[in-house]
């Protein structure tokens, strides 16, 4: 009905837990008691959600700023180290881009930064550290929970882009894929292009990988894929379509010169002007969150249609637009809004329904990190993490 399920998910075992073995919890001197208090509820939560810890090692750092960080995050973490936790007093962005760039860049590690004022309100403490221990078990790969999309051997893929904050003309493209059957793992990789040709090519051996990382995991390559790409404006539609999909199509090719897997590619757009309302016994009110609206208003041209994946509390909801520009799947448009409407549910960051399908959201936040804080690819070994979370 909402399409929130923040109650559900309380005291209930998540879908798939990693057990955490070897972890580091790094926090400032005066701020031991609050690590401790941490703990204890991080032990209390997780325990329902059959997400297993042992004991952390506890470094305690003099003061919290980026220089003590670094040394102590580069002199323990190892290889074996699974997750590490920090805790700063302040929300300084040159502190946490220091910790992020060692933690995604030199020593790859999920890390999860958590200020120590959010944790000393009492009143919001244990639903705090119960969405910090969910999206730690995201981040070391687990799953939290899943819809059923009844389509086998299929990648849904997400494509966004975010302009670099370090140089004037780089951006981000980010491509977040899952690779498994339930469609509940996701395969991540960010590229930095300077300019519009580099984007076409580090594309095809994105697609690469991300199919060979699928293969890994299934036996097979997938024998479908959807790309849902986000950031693409009107005008900007024709390039995409000449530049992305002979790329995409490129990987194909390089994998296997037999390999051709049914490939759609959906365009989906969040600035929209249109706003829908339903008819109800009190007048105009907003459309119940899953309703789609593809006829009258959408182009005779194009396959497209609207979808309302959310609810809001107060204001008109805003719709999201997606545009099918290439479809070899030849599915039903309803089953294609559909699925749609399932993977706005699988964002793990939040308990309900977001507005573009969680692929495209894991992407704009991976794109965002790299481009934020980053500024280079990051490492290999985090490609099947969320670690971006």
């Amino acid at each position: 009905e909402r399409a929130d399920w923040t109650n559900d998910l309380k005291g209930c075992p998540l879908l798939k837990t990693i057990k955490l073995k070897n972890w580091i919890i790094i926090f400032p001197q005066s701020k031991r008691n609050t690590a401790t208090q941490f703990l204890n509820t991080f032990r209390s939560v997780s325990k329902p959600m059959e997400f297993f810890a042992d004991a952390p090692q506890e470094i305690s750092i003099p003061r919290d700023n980026a220089e003590s960080l670094v040394n102590a995050l580069k002199s323990h973490v190892n290889q074996s180290t699974q997750m590490a936790v920090v805790l700063l007093t302040s929300k300084r962005k040159d502190i946490y881009d220091a910790v992020k760039r060692i933690c995604c860049l030199e020593s790859p590690v999920p890390s999860q930064v958590v200020t120590t004022k959010i944790l000393e309100d009492d009143r919001k403490h244990k639903s705090i550290v119960t969405k910090v221990a969910i999206q730690m078990n995201a981040k070391l790969g687990g799953e939290i929970w899943a819809v059923n999309i009844p389509l086998t051997d299929t990648m849904i893929c997400g494509i966004d882009t975010y302009h670099d904050s370090s140089k004037k003309n780089r951006s981000v493209c980010a491509f977040v894929a899952t690779y498994n059957q339930n469609k509940s793992r996701f395969f991540s990789r960010a590229m930095i292009q300077e300019t519009h040709q580099e984007l076409a090519y580090n594309l095809t051996l994105t697609v690469k990988s991300a199919c060979e990382h699928f293969y890994r995991a299934n036996q097979t390559f997938p024998k479908r894929i959807v790309i849902y790409r986000d950031g693409v404006s009107d005008g900007q539609l024709q390039l995409v379509m000449e530049s992305e999909i002979p790329q995409i199509q490129k990987a194909f090719s390089l994998i296997d010169p037999k390999y051709n897997p049914l490939l759609s590619f959906i365009v989906v757009k969040k600035r929209v002007n249109a706003r829908f309302f339903a008819s109800t016994g009190r007048g105009l009110d907003n459309p119940p969150c899953g309703t789609v609206i593809d006829t009258v208003v959408t182009r005779q041209e194009w396959f497209d249609f609207y979808l309302i994946p959310q609810c809001v509390t107060q204001g008109t909801v805003n719709p999201t637009h997606f545009n099918v520009v290439y479809d070899k799947l030849n599915l039903a448009p309803e089953l294609y809004q559909k699925m749609t409407y399932k993977m706005c549910h699988m964002y793990y960051n939040w308990p309900g329904t977001i507005r573009v399908p969680a692929t495209c959201q894991y992407a704009h936040k991976l794109a965002y990190l790299v481009g934020q804080s980053l500024h280079k690819e990051h490492h290999n070994l985090l490609c099947d993490k969320l670690f971006y979370l």
